[in-house]
């Protein structure tokens, strides 16, 4: 996925994860996208600094098979079928609103 697609996708409300189920794109209060790390709740911003280049490769991002996925054909998952699974009901702010 690219940096617009997985945008999109956040904002569509679909849950985008990068690399495994353990990570989450989401649009924080300040309408900045993070990867959170489910377990611990740390997180990292989507691109670089200068926000113009992803942290991790555009094949790592995917949207999350739901539940409903044979009633709904349109959802995408990874083409090598890992990393499927159901996102966290909250996927929150940092905490302490830090980033690492």
């Amino acid at each position: 996925m690219t940096f617009e697609d997985i945008k999109a996708a956040v904002d569509a409300g679909q849950t985008v994860q990068w690399a495994n189920t353990g990570y989450v794109v989401h649009k924080d209060r300040l309408g900045q996208y993070l990867i959170t790390f489910v377990p611990n709740g740390s997180c990292i911003g989507l691109t670089d600094r200068s926000g113009h280049r992803l942290n991790g490769k555009e094949a790592e991002f995917f949207i999350a098979q739901s539940k409903d996925s044979a009633e709904n054909p349109g959802s995408q998952s990874r083409p090598d079928g890992q990393g499927r699974g159901a996102a966290p009901e909250r996927a929150g702010a940092c905490p302490l609103g830090r980033q690492l």
